[in-house]
């Protein structure tokens, strides 16, 4: 098989700020998969755990090109070694999802069926997703809820806290989101913002502001406490940092109510569906999220959303410059299309 690769610059319309900085823009991959005719695609998007951390663009291009002439020489359904070797190769989970998305799109033209038939799946189980409000100003979180007010129509916000002037802002900020938007469902995403004595004071907090679950509210590193702050929040906790892989869900099952499954932190569409079964075995909640992540991401992580509690799937809702086009965004809900594979069609970015 062939592998092509191409980056792209996608940019924000409104920039996101998290408790560990403010991304109004990146540069994303965009692989292709090439063999008997049909072509899969696949997007990498770079990300970071931790502020002082980042797998830029540049790195990732670089793994891609020194694996794709080990790849070239196995078919795409030779799943099994192609997976064994990108795990020997120690790549980038972007890099590995960027290929097993591909390869699962390329499985689903060949036989010309969605991803989602494919696997049985029932698109009238997917819960409408969220859209994400960053740390902000309460009159600019103000304005954002009616940006997105203006855009769709709004079922669940997703509220980024961990502000660094402290936990007074976070509620401040909270309070002027829910007197815009009495009636929509709120969660809560500290993004490890919050120390121990903090988490607790805001968890409890939050239980009174009829808060659906709170979710990374420790540092990566921390996860030693998270049993803790379970015992003392009214509300369920679910992790994200902290969980990457299916390797890391036994250690947290028995500390958190739920966990937050990324195709780019997973490592593709393979790892993901691994997440899903082990979390329910451990009866834990299962939401997807993304990062800066194209249509593409997006559209491949719908295709499994019907076996998810909550979506936290917008990132591509606030491009400016998308050059993809996938799910389809109905009553709130992100569903797949019926088009064979992921469903995804190239389109001038400015449409």
């Amino acid at each position: 098989m062939k592998l092509t690769i191409e980056t792209f610059a996608v940019h924000k319309r409104f920039p996101l700020q998290i408790s560990r900085g403010t991304t109004a823009q990146t540069a994303n991959i965009w692989v292709r998969i090439q063999e008997d005719r049909v072509e899969g695609w696949g997007e990498a998007s770079p990300f970071s755990l931790e502020a002082e951390e980042r797998k830029d663009t540049e790195q990732l291009v670089k793994e891609l090109r020194q694996i794709a002439p080990k790849l070239e020489v196995y078919h795409p359904l030779e799943k099994q070694k192609i997976e064994e070797i990108l795990q020997q190769a120690q790549l980038s989970s972007s890099v590995r999802a960027a290929i097993d998305m591909a390869l699962h799109d390329w499985l689903g033209k060949k036989v010309g069926l969605p991803l989602w038939r494919l696997w049985g799946l029932d698109r009238s189980r997917i819960v409408p997703i969220s859209v994400t409000v960053g740390i902000n100003t309460p009159a600019a979180a103000r304005q954002r809820v009616r940006d997105w007010q203006k855009m769709i129509a709004v079922k669940i916000l997703k509220v980024k806290l961990g502000n660094p002037q402290g936990i007074e802002a976070d509620r401040a900020m909270l309070l002027a989101i829910r007197e815009q938007a009495p009636t929509v469902k709120l969660t809560v995403d500290a993004n490890g913002g919050w120390n121990l004595n903090d988490a607790i004071d805001m968890c409890q907090w939050l239980g009174t502001q009829e808060v659906e679950y709170v979710e990374q509210p420790l540092p990566l590193g921390e996860e030693h406490k998270l049993a803790m702050l379970s015992n003392a929040s009214p509300l369920p906790i679910f992790v994200d940092e902290s969980c990457c892989t299916s390797r890391d869900i036994p250690r947290l099952a028995d500390s958190v109510k739920g966990i937050n499954i990324k195709i780019m932190k997973a490592g593709g569409l393979s790892e993901a569906m691994r997440m899903i079964h082990i979390a329910r075995a451990c009866g834990l909640k299962i939401m997807f999220g993304c990062y800066s992540d194209s249509s593409l991401a997006n559209t491949a992580m719908s295709h499994l959303a019907s076996l998810a509690d909550y979506l936290d799937l917008d990132s591509h809702l606030n491009l400016r410059n998308d050059p993809f086009r996938g799910a389809n965004l109905t009553e709130g809900c992100l569903l797949p299309n019926d088009r064979p594979g992921l469903g995804v069609e190239y389109c001038d970015s400015d449409s």
